[in-house]
C-alpha cells in the first residue's frame, strides 16, 4: 500500500450506511412527520423492514451497537410485547397492506427472545405485511447461542440467511475482547444451520482488535474459509471509547497500530480472494455465485444500515429502539432507550426521537456517495448535471495527483490503489461534514 493511502487511512469518516449519516440526525424530524411519510408510502412498491432487538446475554468489550445486557426475562417479554405493538402502529398508518420483499433481525442478539418468542413477532409480521414471491428473511446470530432447538425454529418461521458474529478464532484476541468462541463452536452452528435448511450464511470478522496480528487474522481466515459461508464481512474495530463505556476495558496498548491495521486488511484480503471470494465494495466478500456478487457485477449493488446489499428497495421500515427507517424523502431514528421506547408504544405514539429531511441535493449527494461506495466511480452528470462540484473536486486534488483517483471530465473513478479509502473520497461531497469528525472511525 502506497504511502499516500497509509497518511489518509487514520482520517476519521463516516462508514456511509447512510447518506446523511445517523450522526447529522436532529429532533426537528418528529412522529408528526414520521407518520406522514408512512401515509404517502406508493402501495405498489415492496419494503423492507428491520426489527432491532437490544439485547445481549453478556456485552462483548468491543461491541459498538446499540445493546444491553438483558438481567431478566421479564424484560426482553416486555420488549418483545412492544415490538409486536409497533408493528400493529405503524402498519396502521399505512393505506394498504404492505408488501414486504426484505426481513431482517439484528441487535444485540435477536435469538434470545427463543423460538416462543421469535414465532410470535413473526405472526404479528405476517397478519399486517404480505410477502413478495422473492421474499429474504435475515438474521444475526451469536455462534455461542445457536443449539439444534433454535436452528430448526429459524428454519421453520423460514429464515433463508444467517449472519453469524464471529469476529476472530485466536483464543488469545477472543480473551481480550470478551468473547471466548473456540473453532467448535462456530463449526457447530454452522452444522445445526444448515441441517436445518439454512444453507446461506455470512460471517462477520474484524480485524484492528487487541492482540491481533497479520499472522493471526491470516489464520482466522483460512479457518473460516474452511466452512465456507457464501459471504464474509470484515470490519476495522472503531476504538471509541468516549461514546461506549464496555470499550473502556479494553487494553489500549495491545491495539494494533494504524500501518498494523492496515497490514491486517490487506492480509484478509489476500487470503479470502486466495480462497475464491470476490471482494464486494470495502469490506465484504462473496462467492462468485451469491447475489451480492452478481450484484456488484451487473452495477446494481446497493449500501443501507445493515452495509453492502443487493437490496434494491426505496424504504426500510425500521421497529425496535434504536431503528432507522428510511423514506424517499428522509430519515427517522425510534428512541434508543429501551424503557423510553416502551412508554412511547404503550402510549399509542410512534417512537420516533429524531431524524433528517432530504431535499434534492442531499438525494443526488446520496446516490453519488453510494455508488462511489459501491462501484468505486461516478459519472456526475448522470446523477446531478446541473451542480458545480469544483469544490469538491479541488479538494480531491491530492488524491488524483496521486493517482488514487482519476477524473475525467466530471467522471470520477477510484483506483484500485485508492479503494482502501474510498470512504475518504466519499466524505468529499457530504455537506454535513462537521470540523470535528473524531466520531467516527478511522478510513481503515
Amino acid at each position: 500500500m502506497n504511502d499516500l493511502v497509509r497518511r489518509y487511512a487514520s482520517t476519521n469518516v463516516p462508514r456511509y450506511t447512510s447518506y446523511p449519516t445517523a450522526a447529522d440526525f436532529t429532533a426537528t424530524v418528529t412522529a408528526g412527520q414520521h407518520a406522514a411519510w408512512l401515509r404517502e408510502l406508493d402501495a405498489g412498491e415492496s419494503v423492507s423492514v428491520y426489527l432491532h432487538v437490544p439485547y445481549c446475554r453478556e456485552i462483548c468489550l468491543y461491541c459498538g451497537c446499540n445493546t444491553k445486557m438483558a438481567v431478566r426475562d421479564s424484560a426482553i417479554d416486555i420488549y418483545r410485547r412492544a415490538l409486536e405493538a409497533e408493528i400493529d402502529l405503524v402498519t396502521g398508518l399505512i393505506e394498504t397492506k404492505p408488501r414486504i420483499a426484505r426481513l431482517h433481525w439484528g441487535g444485540g442478539t435477536p435469538s434470545i427472545l427463543g423460538p416462543r418468542g421469535l414465532r410470535s413477532v413473526v405472526a404479528a409480521i405476517r397478519r399486517r405485511f404480505s410477502f413478495d414471491t422473492s421474499f429474504e428473511h435475515a438474521i444475526e446470530l451469536d455462534p455461542r447461542r445457536v443449539t439444534p432447538d433454535l436452528a430448526g425454529a429459524l428454519g421453520e418461521l423460514g429464515i433463508t440467511r444467517a449472519s453469524l458474529g464471529v469476529q476472530d478464532i485466536d483464543p488469545l484476541v477472543q480473551a481480550a475482547i470478551g468473547r471466548i468462541q473456540p473453532l467448535k463452536v462456530v463449526e457447530a452452528a454452522t452444522g445445526q444451520l444448515r441441517s436445518a435448511g439454512i444453507t446461506s450464511l455470512n460471517f462477520d470478522l474484524m480485524y484492528g482488535l487487541p492482540l491481533q496480528t497479520v499472522e493471526s487474522v491470516r489464520k482466522t481466515c483460512n479457518l473460516v474459509a474452511a466452512l465456507a459461508p457464501d459471504r464474509i464481512s470484515c470490519f476495522g474495530y472503531a476504538h471509541l471509547p468516549r461514546l461506549k463505556a464496555n470499550q473502556r476495558r479494553i487494553d489500549e496498548e495491545k491495539l494494533p497500530t494504524q500501518d498494523q491495521r492496515i497490514d491486517q486488511a490487506e492480509v484478509i484480503a489476500e487470503t479470502l480472494i486466495r480462497h475464491g471470494y470476490l471482494k464486494i465494495g470495502i469490506d465484504h466478500f462473496a462467492k462468485p455465485g451469491d447475489a451480492l456478487a452478481r450484484a456488484a457485477a451487473g452495477g446494481k449493488l446497493h449500501r443501507n444500515f445493515q452495509g453492502y446489499t443487493d437490496d434494491p428497495s426505496r424504504v426500510l421500515i425500521g421497529l425496535g429502539a434504536s431503528s432507522i427507517s428510511s423514506f424517499p424523502d428522509g430519515f427517522v431514528q425510534n428512541i434508543a432507550d429501551v424503557p423510553r421506547y416502551v412508554r412511547a408504544i404503550d402510549a399509542g405514539s410512534l417512537a420516533s426521537a429524531r431524524g433528517c429531511g432530504l431535499d434534492e441535493g442531499d438525494r443526488q449527494r446520496a446516490r453519488i456517495i453510494e455508488r462511489l461506495m459501491c462501484d468505486f466511480a461516478v459519472d456526475l452528470d448522470a446523477i446531478a448535471p446541473d451542480v458545480d462540484f469544483s469544490e469538491e473536486l479541488s479538494a480531491l486534488a491530492p488524491l488524483e495527483l496521486g493517482e488514487l483517483i482519476e477524473v475525467h471530465g466530471r467522471k470520477l473513478t477510484v483506483t484500485n490503489a485508492g479503494r482502501a479509502i474510498v470512504r475518504v473520497v466519499a466524505a468529499a461531497f457530504d455537506t454535513y461534514r462537521r470540523r470535528q469528525a473524531t466520531q467516527f472511525s478511522n478510513a481503515i
